[in-house]
């Protein structure tokens, strides 16, 4: 078996969503010690701009006539696509970026949807669970409700679009202990810190537990 891992947080160390990630993924080691862990991190090492540009005008250019940047985008979308559907399950580490998700993660789907047929539901069954942040809150009853505009898109594109089985870990108020006009929410913080780390150490054990089909 193997595990594909997606980080997407501009930050290594202190990254909140990195935290969430690691609890799921040594789950999973623990129930497949040995076993190989491919990972990209599209925050620290993103793509270039016109990556996904070049790949979708390479792929409507007959193959002798592709510029050399056309290649190297197609290659690289390749390459993603084989890296997500030959693993046996999938961990993503997505934070909120303003209210959206980054233009690294976008860029990443982008390519993934551009190396891959059409309408290909390339991850047809596979358990895959997104671990996300938020540095505030934005659930039901909340100022800012309707404005996480990340996760439901994820939903779409890992659930619908490519067909994972699907688990959603999520913490709220990151940025508490950071912004002081959170302060007021520091007990809250910590409980959701709490259930969110207990969250993602199931995910982990039940990603593990997966049989291989």
């Amino acid at each position: 078996m193997s595990l594909f891992r997606l980080d997407a947080s501009i930050r290594v160390d202190g990254s909140a969503s990195r935290e969430l990630a690691d609890a799921v993924e040594a789950e999973w080691q623990l129930a497949h010690p040995g076993d190989a862990v491919v990972r990209r991190h599209v925050g620290t090492e993103p793509f270039p701009s016109t990556t996904w540009g070049e790949a979708v005008a390479g792929s409507m250019t007959p193959e002798a006539q592709r510029t050399p940047e056309q290649r190297g985008a197609l290659a690289l979308a390749s390459e993603l696509v084989d890296e997500l559907t030959s693993a046996s399950a999938v961990l993503l580490a997505v934070p909120l970026y303003n209210y959206g998700v980054s233009q690294h993660v976008k860029a990443w789907v982008d390519l993934v949807i551009a190396g891959s047929t059409p309408g290909s539901r390339l991850l047809e069954g596979t358990p895959a669970v997104l671990a996300t942040v938020r540095g505030g809150s934005y659930s039901a009853g909340t100022p800012r409700e309707g404005w996480d505009h990340a996760t439901d898109y994820l939903r779409r594109i890992l659930a619908d679009v490519w067909g994972a089985d699907l688990t959603v870990v999520e913490r709220d108020f990151t940025l508490v202990g950071v912004n002081p006009a959170l302060d007021a929410f520091t007990e809250q913080a910590k409980a959701l810190h709490t259930g969110a780390l207990s969250a993602a150490r199931e995910a982990g054990r039940a990603l593990g537990a997966v049989p291989v089909a």
